[in-house]
């Protein structure tokens, strides 16, 4: 619009151009020629007069278009601004729900790693408790086998210390508990040599000469010590002495009480005073305090037998409890060689052993203590 107007005032001749008054040289014109350019100037301010008429309309009209192309450019602003504050809006929420969230997590992460320490110092309190345990039982079976080893050194079956060994006392002298009295094989030997009637001749009056064949089979077997009967040293116990030992009339019984000398899980005790458990066996296989069940032979039975846990209790007469207490008596000390607990030289364990052997043959020949 400018533009327009700076043309249009190009276009339009200058206001207030004089003609020269004096005529030219030659000239023939009179008066009538200044008549002539007062007519001129009138038109002339009549002209400039349009003019600045047209002008004004013009600048009406660009300030019009101006107002209105400003008031358009106002209204595109105010949407634009509009729009922008709606995506303010809405990224302003979209930010309070990323906060919130965050918030959210961030409590959740907080709380499960609570959780876990607590888990873990409970697990830790619990694994400490069982360190504790398992230490204190560590010091007890520590303990244990020290007694144990200091038990096997200064009382072998040999020589037995009767204030370690209860169940040697006289029945005179021991006192029975209400109950049951359960003896395993392996705690203790029920029948030594220090409370039979044979009893052997102290070494320094007895001769002995060691059997070269007997002591190396003994000597391999030290070597590396097992409860397995096929190797040549038990093999020949188990022919000449252990086999023959736990023979009775009643075979059946006889390969049960052998099968559970060996697995150790034989228990005898003494019936005096006590009430007999109901059997799911009859009183015939079972025997009684005036039978045996294993020789099926009338005698005082004041001892019965439980294989393992049956439940089942059979009475045994005293020559059989000796025959049983004689093998158990060997099992226990070879035990006690295969777990390392005795600390002697060869020599006397092969000797120990041989009198463990004397002994079960004594007891298969019938010879037994009168406290059996």
């Amino acid at each position: 619009s400018q533009a327009s107007f700076e043309e249009d005032g190009q276009k339009q001749p200058a206001v207030g151009h004089w003609k020269p008054l004096m005529p030219s040289k030659g000239s023939t014109e009179g008066p009538e020629t200044g008549c002539q350019d007062a007519g001129g100037v009138d038109e002339t301010q009549s002209t400039e007069q349009l003019n600045v008429s047209r002008l004004r309309s013009s600048s009406v009209e660009i300030r019009e278009k101006g107002s209105e192309f400003l008031k358009e450019e106002l209204h595109k602003a105010q949407k634009e601004l509009k729009l922008k504050d709606k995506e303010c809006e809405r990224l302003s929420k979209v930010r309070e729900q990323l906060e919130q969230e965050l918030e959210e997590l961030t409590a959740s992460l907080f709380e499960e790693a609570h959780k876990m320490v607590r888990e873990a110092n409970t697990k830790q309190a619990a694994s400490e408790k069982q360190l504790r345990e398992a230490r204190g039982k560590i010091d007890m079976l520590q303990a244990e086998v020290t007694a144990l080893k200091t038990l096997v050194i200064t009382s072998t079956p040999s020589s037995p210390n009767r204030e370690l060994h209860p169940q040697l006392q006289s029945p005179s002298k021991a006192v029975f508990r209400k109950g049951h009295g359960r003896n395993k094989s392996t705690s203790s030997a029920m029948v030594s040599a220090a409370n039979q009637n044979v009893t052997p001749e102290p070494v320094g009056h007895e001769r002995k000469e060691v059997d070269s064949i007997l002591f190396a089979e003994f000597q391999a077997w030290k070597e590396s010590p097992t409860l397995d009967k096929s190797c040549s040293f038990l093999d020949r116990i188990y022919r000449e002495d252990i086999g023959p030992c736990l023979d009775f009339t009643k075979r059946e019984l006889s390969e049960l009480v052998r099968v559970a000398v060996e697995q150790n899980t034989l228990t005898i005790e003494p019936v005096a005073s006590q009430t007999l458990p109901v059997v799911k066996v009859t009183a015939e296989e079972c025997g009684g305090p005036k039978k045996c069940a294993l020789s099926g032979l009338p005698r005082t039975c004041k001892h019965r037998i439980m294989l393992g846990d049956s439940g089942n209790y059979y009475y045994i007469s005293p020559s059989c409890r000796a025959r049983i207490t004689a093998v158990c008596n060997f099992f226990t000390y070879i035990r006690y060689i295969q777990q390392g607990l005795v600390r002697q030289d060869v020599e006397l364990m092969f000797w120990e052993i041989m009198r463990l052997r004397r002994e079960m043959s004594l007891a298969k020949l019938g010879f037994y203590p009168n406290e059996m």
